[in-house]
């Protein structure tokens, strides 16, 4: 990429970026026939990425002089995280069912697991393709999978700060992020079409199905309303006033960490240093806490579709980072990334199975964790339209998990490379 892009103004730059997430949300809701095909192809995220990457490219723009990345995800990644966590209803979600829950969790430990073997298993075929030294060390670049399959672009983003993940490998990491979820929920997709017939085979009771589609739409009128003014700024003062916590926090926590980490080594090892750790362990806990409150009910005014908007902005500002050419000169990264779904996959199917759980549950449950908030309504409502919302509270569940969840197989696959 260019060392002197066309434009340098971030107000310009920021104008680029929006114009061109407003366009791939515009084409990818359109109904016109030619848009629905190339959607049902190439996933509107990976464009969100894309696009900012060929501009990039083109030395139109550079992420390497522009000051967004730095900005949104100091900013905008941990109030993002805050809304989105913000609306979790925990007792809802334990209201899904247990089968529900365990098929969630079992997904989330699937990929914990699963990152760690598939690296071993790589590094026996052939280790240089899970080499690297540094910032460029393919373990690192595989703990920002696992954010984004346990929890989300967020958690993604986190993962990359934490780890100090290299701008190239995270290229290519992100490649294999989208090319193998999107194929894997096409599979779940498949799926959906005959859960009737699965369910019988398998003896799975999917009456449950129908109680939770009649609680998710009692919440959803619950809580939904028109914005005020008012509202709308007390949901942006909760949001980045726990980013202002966050921050604070980390400056008092990091000197300390600091300190301690010369006699206790595993301290540096855990990035427990990383002054970006502290600060989205601080906005995710602070969501949590909240969720608990009165302030859970700001979801009824936008809080997760404002959280949305930050994340996406992330995404594009990560985009203009991003090498294309990475794909084609990382393909062994895909055997990896392969290898590590697989195992969450069997895991999943194993547990469905054992437990009866319904295919929704096994679905849904899957696609929380790998494909979050941005994919996890598409795969419920391929079962019933009405039932999109249980999606988005398992994603939102899996964005709560996904800092920590990440950060631990993050600190596993280091062990397993030797990092």
């Amino acid at each position: 990429m260019s060392s002197t892009p066309l434009i340098t103004n971030d107000a310009i730059v920021l104008g680029i970026l929006v114009a061109i997430l407003a366009a791939v949300f515009y084409t990818s809701s359109s109904e016109r026939p030619g848009w629905k095909k190339f959607y049902a192809v190439v996933p509107s995220i990976l464009l969100c990425y894309f696009l900012p990457s060929v501009v990039a490219s083109l030395g139109i723009i550079s992420g390497d002089v522009s000051n967004l990345y730095f900005v949104s995800s100091r900013y905008l990644l941990p109030a993002s995280l805050v809304l989105l966590t913000l609306s979790i209803d925990l007792p809802a979600v334990l209201r899904l069912g247990s089968k529900a829950v365990i098929m969630f969790l079992t997904g989330t430990v699937g990929i914990m697991l699963g990152g760690p073997a598939a690296l071993l298993i790589v590094s026996w075929i052939n280790p240089d393709i899970v080499g690297g030294a540094g910032p460029d060390a393919v373990w690192r670049g595989m703990t920002t999978i696992a954010g984004s399959w346990i929890g989300g672009g967020a958690n993604q983003t986190a993962m990359k700060e934490v780890f100090r993940v290299g701008d190239e490998l995270f290229s290519a990491m992100i490649a294999v992020d989208v090319i193998i979820a999107n194929l894997w929920m096409a599979v779940l997709l498949f799926a959906a079409g005959r859960a009737k017939a699965i369910d019988r085979h398998t003896g799975a009771d999917a009456s449950a199905i129908d109680e939770v589609q009649r609680r998710v739409e009692e919440f959803q009128a619950q809580v939904r309303k028109i914005p005020t003014l008012t509202e709308t700024m007390v949901l942006l003062a909760v949001a980045f006033g726990v980013t202002a916590l966050g921050h604070w926090g980390a400056a008092l926590i990091v000197p300390l960490m600091e300190r301690l980490g010369q006699t206790v080594p595993f301290i540096q090892r855990a990035s427990l240093t990383s002054s970006f750790f502290w600060i989205v362990v601080i906005a995710t806990t602070g969501g949590l806490i909240l969720s608990s409150t009165r302030a859970r009910r700001l979801e009824g005014v936008g809080a997760s579709r404002i959280g949305s908007v930050f994340l996406y902005v992330l995404i594009a500002s990560i985009g203009m980072k991003m090498d294309i050419m990475a794909v084609f000169s990382n393909t062994g990264l895909f055997l990896v990334g392969a290898i590590w779904m697989a195992i969450h996959a069997t895991l999943m199917i194993v547990v469905a199975y054992l437990i009866k759980a319904p295919v929704f549950f096994m679905a849904v449950g899957s696609q929380a964790n790998v494909g979050g908030a941005a994919s996890a309504p598409i795969v419920a409502s391929a079962f019933h339209p009405s039932l999109a919302p249980v999606g988005v509270l398992l994603a939102v569940f899996g964005y709560a998990l996904g800092t920590y969840a990440a950060w631990v197989c993050g600190l596993l696959m280091q062990a397993v490379a030797g990092g």
